[in-house]
């Protein structure tokens, strides 16, 4: 209970800036886990779609192939399905890997959708953590120059307390944000990176399959 005091003790303490900085970290917590979750579904849809569409590219199945991806939203079944559909009119492999890419960039700002707004939440709850320290001790200074000089320093050692208060809330705030963000920030890039690996894989396949015919 104590401690529970303490916290209530703290927040109330630290004035209005408090709760504009709890604000973000509520927006804040509930971005990043939004994206956590789209995230990790998106990896391991991308990952079961890529094994059952596997034999099919291995056997020259293309259209069987085609049909799962055309029917089917994850990221990594829009990619192939560019390639697939690049496959008869293309004359180079650069003409399939173009057809790719072009997928892939439409991927890629869906994946890293929402989650730099946490670095932009971690910045805001600091910077509003040291505006309210900073009229926190505006306020301070004001009621100790009109004091009684018997108790001025008690008077401003207390105020300057208080004051940190939420500079405090707000780096308490902004460093998990950050690392959130990094967390979500190396998840998305490892994910781009195994849809790339899948593209140069899916290459592979289909200009091996392509030299017995062309030789």
């Amino acid at each position: 209970m104590s401690m529970y005091t303490s916290i209530v003790s703290f927040f109330q303490e630290g004035g209005l800036f408090m709760y504009p900085i709890t604000l973000v970290l509520a927006i804040g917590a509930a971005v990043a886990a939004e994206r956590y979750v789209y995230l990790t579904r998106s990896k391991s849809v991308n990952r079961k779609l890529w094994d059952e569409i596997m034999p099919m590219l291995r056997s020259g199945k293309y259209q069987q192939a085609m049909s799962m991806t055309a029917k089917s939203d994850v990221a990594i079944s829009r990619i192939l399905n560019y390639g697939l559909a690049r496959i008869k009119s293309a004359r180079r492999r650069e003409d399939i890997e173009a057809a790719m890419e072009e997928g892939l960039m439409e991927i890629v700002p869906r994946l890293e959708k929402r989650t730099p707004y946490l670095a932009a939440f971690a910045n805001i709850a600091t910077l509003l953590g040291l505006l309210g320290t900073i009229i926190g001790l505006i306020q301070a200074f004001t009621a100790v120059a009109k004091a009684d000089p018997s108790v001025k320093a008690e008077l401003l050692s207390s105020s300057i307390s208080v004051a940190m208060n939420t500079t405090a809330f707000g780096l308490m705030v902004a460093i998990p944000l950050l690392l959130i963000y990094t967390m979500l920030q190396s998840k998305t890039t490892e994910i781009v990176d195994s849809l790339e690996m899948a593209s140069v894989k899916f290459l592979n396949i289909v200009t091996e399959r392509a030299k017995p015919e062309g030789g």
